[in-house]
C-alpha cells in the first residue's frame, strides 16, 4: 500500500503540483466521486478554487461498455460520428441515449452543486483530478468534453496510474502528473489502504468546505 486514503493521496499529489500554487487563473476540477477527496486536498494546498466535473459515457445500445460519446458538466455533448455511422445507430436511438444520460447528469449536478452555476473556465489553467487511472477511458471522455470549455491549459493529475496510461495522456493534455506509476498496476484500489467508496454526502461536504475558503482567499 502506498496511500492511506484518498485525502492522504491528495496531499502527496499537491506537492507534485506545487508550481500551480497561488495562481489566479488555476482551477481544480474533480471527477466524482472518488476524485473529490483527492482534489479537495490539492485545491486547499494550492489555494485555488475547486468544483466537480461530471461525465456520463454514451454507451452503444446493447454494448454499453463501448462509448459512442459523452455528456458532461456545462452542457457539453461529445459524439463520435464515425462510430455512430459505422454501427448504423439510428438518430432516434442516439437521441434517446443522450436524453437518458443527460437526465442522470442533471440529477447528479443538483445533488452536488445545487443552484451554483458551472464555472467559466475559458482562458484558465484547469487541473482535472481523479483517484487513479487504469484504462483512462473516463478521464479521456472528460478531457474531450472539457476542451469545449476552452481552457487555456489542461492538466490531468492523479495519485496513481499505469505507466502506459500516464504516458498516453501526454498526447491529449498540456501536462500529466502521476504521483506513482507502478508496473504492473493491477488495480488502482490496491495502492490505497482505505479505498472505500466516497459517498454523495462526503462530496457535498467537501465542496461546501472548499467554497467557504474561497472568500478568504479572494480577500487576502
Amino acid at each position: 500500500m502506498f496511500f492511506r486514503d484518498r485525502r492522504a493521496a491528495g496531499r502527496v499529489l499537491a506537492r507534485e503540483l506545487s508550481a500551480y500554487a497561488d495562481q489566479p487563473d488555476v482551477f481544480v476540477l474533480a471527477l466524482p466521486r472518488g476524485g473529490v477527496p483527492v482534489a479537495y486536498e490539492v485545491a486547499r494546498a494550492l489555494h485555488v478554487p475547486m468544483d466537480v466535473f461530471l461525465v456520463r459515457k454514451l454507451g452503444v445500445p446493447g454494448h454499453e461498455e463501448f462509448a459512442m460519446g459523452a455528456v458532461a458538466s456545462g452542457g457539453v455533448r461529445v459524439l463520435n460520428r464515425e462510430i455512430v455511422e459505422a454501427l448504423r445507430i439510428p438518430d432516434d436511438v442516439v437521441a434517446e441515449v443522450i436524453a437518458r444520460e443527460e437526465r442522470e447528469l442533471e440529477r447528479r449536478e443538483r445533488e452536488y452543486r445545487g443552484d451554483r452555476p458551472f464555472p467559466d473556465l475559458r482562458g484558465k489553467t484547469v487541473i482535472l483530478i481523479d483517484d487513479g487511472l487504469a484504462t483512462g477511458s473516463t478521464m479521456l471522455a472528460a478531457v474531450t468534453a472539457l476542451r469545449q470549455q476552452q481552457p487555456a491549459r489542461l492538466v490531468v493529475a492523479v495519485p496513481v496510474a499505469s505507466p502506459e496510461t500516464c504516458d498516453a495522456f501526454r498526447d491529449y493534455v498540456d501536462d500529466i502528473v502521476c504521483a506513482i506509476t507502478p508496473d504492473p498496476l493491477y488495480a488502482v484500489g490496491l495502492w490505497y489502504s482505505d479505498f472505500s467508496q466516497t459517498t454523495d454526502e462526503e462530496v457535498r461536504q467537501l465542496l461546501a468546505e472548499i467554497a467557504q475558503q474561497e472568500p478568504a482567499r479572494s480577500s487576502s
